[in-house]
Parts: C-alpha cells; sequence; structure tokens
C-alpha cells in the first residue's frame, strides 16, 4: 500500500512524494508568454513540498488558448521564461511538467472573473476551431470545422510544443484530453458529429487522440514520461463514457502513456454532475483496475487522511491536488505533518518546522 509520502518513480523520473499540483489557469500571460506571476505561483509550490508541478495548460497553437491571457509554447520565443521557472522548481526538490493542450471550441473566452464568455475579434479574440461546427453553449464562438490537413497540422503543433518542452527542461508531459478542449471535443458524440475517419465509431473518434499521443510520444525522450487527462464520463446521456475510458486508457498504455490522470465533465454545459469530496475518485479506481495503467485522482481532496485512504485503497497512484493548493501552497508540509511524517521543508524555512511527535511506520 502507497503513503502520500512514499517517493513515485516512473521511467526515469523520481517524484519525492504522491502529490502533484494540478494544472490550473492563471489567465496572466501576454502573447503567450509566462512571466514573473508564474515564477512565483508554481515555484511556491515546490517551495511547499509538491512532488510534481505541473504548469496551466499550455497552449501549442495561439488559437488554441482558452483565452487571450493564457500561457503557450507555440514560439521558440517562449522557451526562456518556461525555463527559468523549471530551473527553479526543480532546484527546490520537485519535478516540472507542463500541460500540452488545444482548447478547440472553447478557444477566445475571458477569464472567469471577466464573466468568461466569449471574446470577440474586436477585442483580441479570434474564431476557434474544431472537430464540428457546434458551439459549446448559447451565445458561444461557432468554430470552424476542421479539415483533414488542418488536423494533421495541430498533431505537428503538438510534436513543435513537446521540442520546446525538452529544451525548456520539463520532465513530465501530460496531453489535456479533458474538459471539453479539442482532444475531448473529439472523442465526445456531443461535440463530434463527423462523417469522416474522425467520427461516429468510437475507433474513430479516438483517432485523433491517438495521432497525438503516438507524435508526442515519438518526439519526447523515452527517458521521460507522458500522462494524459480524461474526462471520465461527460455525465450526459449519449456522451463519452466510463466504459470508452477504460477502453481508451488500455490503448493508451500500449501506445506508451505512462499514467492517466482522471477528471470528467466539460463537453457541454447542461451536465448535472454529482459532485462532492473525491467524486471522482472511483472514476480513477476503474480505469486503474480495468486497464492495468496507472491513474491519478482530482477533484476536491482537502484533507491528508483522505489522500492517504485513496492511495492505501489502491484507488489511484497520484493524488492531483488544485483548488487547495491554490488556498495553501504549504499543503504538502501541514500534510506530511498531519501524518508524521518530516515533510520535505526548504533550509529557509527550517526554523519554523513544526516538531514530529513520531514518524510514520509503513501501511
Amino acid at each position: 500500500m502507497a503513503d502520500l509520502f512514499d517517493s513515485y518513480t516512473v521511467r526515469s523520473v523520481r517524484m519525492r512524494n504522491r502529490i502533484v499540483v494540478s494544472p490550473m489557469c492563471e489567465y496572466s500571460s501576454v502573447d503567450g508568454f509566462a512571466n514573473d506571476w508564474h515564477l512565483i505561483h508554481l515555484g511556491s509550490r515546490a517551495v511547499g513540498g509538491a512532488g510534481l508541478v505541473f504548469t496551466e495548460a499550455n497552449a501549442v497553437t495561439a488559437d488554441g488558448r482558452i483565452s487571450p491571457q493564457d500561457l503557450g509554447i507555440y514560439q521558440d520565443a517562449h522557451v526562456d521564461m518556461l525555463a527559468r521557472i523549471a530551473k527553479f522548481v526543480q532546484e527546490h526538490g520537485a519535478v516540472m511538467g507542463t500541460q500540452l493542450a488545444h482548447a478547440g471550441r472553447k478557444a477566445s473566452s475571458a477569464p472567469p472573473w471577466l464573466g468568461g464568455g466569449p471574446v470577440g475579434l474586436d477585442a483580441g479574440g479570434w474564431t476557434p476551431v474544431a472537430p464540428s461546427a457546434i458551439a459549446f453553449d448559447e451565445g458561444g464562438h461557432v468554430p470552424r470545422e476542421l479539415d483533414r490537413a488542418e488536423i494533421a497540422e495541430i498533431v505537428a503543433a503538438f510534436v513543435a510544443a513537446t521540442k520546446r518542452s525538452e529544451a525548456a527542461g520539463f520532465r513530465v508531459i501530460e496531453l489535456h484530453g479533458a474538459h471539453g478542449y479539442l482532444m475531448h471535443e473529439f472523442l465526445s458524440p456531443l461535440a463530434n458529429t463527423r462523417t469522416d475517419e474522425y467520427g461516429g465509431s468510437f475507433e474513430n473518434r479516438i483517432r485523433f487522440a491517438l495521432e497525438v499521443v503516438d507524435a508526442v510520444r515519438s518526439a519526447w525522450p523515452e527517458r521521460y514520461p507522458l500522462f494524459v487527462r480524461l474526462s471520465a464520463t461527460d455525465w450526459v446521456d449519449g456522451g463519452w463514457t466510463l466504459d470508452e475510458s477504460v477502453e481508451l486508457a488500455k490503448l493508451l498504455k500500449v501506445h506508451g502513456v505512462d499514467l492517466v490522470d482522471v477528471s470528467s465533465g466539460g463537453a457541454v454545459p447542461n451536465a448535472v454532475i454529482k459532485a462532492g469530496p473525491g467524486y471522482q475518485v472511483p472514476f480513477a479506481e476503474r480505469i486503474r483496475s480495468a486497464a492495468s495503467i496507472a491513474t491519478g485522482a482530482v477533484g476536491m481532496i482537502t484533507d491528508p487522511d483522505q489522500a492517504q485512504n485513496i492511495l492505501s485503497a489502491g484507488q489511484a497512484d497520484l493524488i492531483f491536488i488544485a483548488r487547495e493548493l491554490l488556498r495553501d501552497p504549504y499543503w504538502p508540509l501541514h500534510a506530511a505533518h498531519a501524518l508524521g511524517h518530516e515533510g520535505a521543508w526548504p533550509n529557509q524555512y527550517q526554523r519554523a518546522k513544526p516538531r514530529v511527535a513520531h514518524l510514520s511506520v509503513p501501511r
């Protein structure tokens, strides 16, 4: 049974514990460039004791950004600041990863504190692209349907972003196949009504995802891990299902993916989601068991005992923490103390380290 503070090794990469900083958009970039906000935001999570720190969704094309303020890795000039961040994170004991993404029909949206609605052409927005010309919601952008040549260009953009990721010093790539963004749009019949080889049957709807995985895996050094984030279910009849996620996960393993980061929802705005503490963990457990692939659990995981119990029960291999790490960047240090571990306190903070009455014993 794994402990939250056991190390975790995948391929040649060793994490100091099982805590992952989940990708979280900051809407703080200009022209896709990382800046001091990203350095402090991501760096503080490394100082706070996490094992693996992911950037937010890192767009592989300019029109693949969720918002005009999103992070990008679609030009070589983006690499320098990303490399500075990766160097700082890894100097402070965490592994640095990035989530490569394309927002598809949900692109060109405003930051959430500005309402999250579509950004028009006159305000710096653009016309999104998608598998089918179907808007995400009423009043949203109607995307332009991709043709086969454009699909191939996006696959090539993922490859170019992969090479930039290596140059920046990232050690883990996660491909974003969830939350209603482009890869998920191809998977879900609710967003994909194509009649060519990319639509219709399960085999056709997963084609784009496997093409991206194969292309990225070929460009990404064998010694480095490749993760994929999936929405396990659309939570809507007629949408992408958990059974389909299991079947895709089996194929992802064959195609060189090391772990599935299991989320849910996001394909359509009318889904009724039964949210609550750890509500997505059973999806991670099912995929881990049925597809025999490592999984990450995410979604309303806030308590150290809760995180430990997920690992102890064999429901997942890694714990992805999102909003709780916005509330408390030092959650891993506090969790270590709560579970009887010393924790990875930086030397600069040692004088504030609480005393551990007893160290944990193997569970």
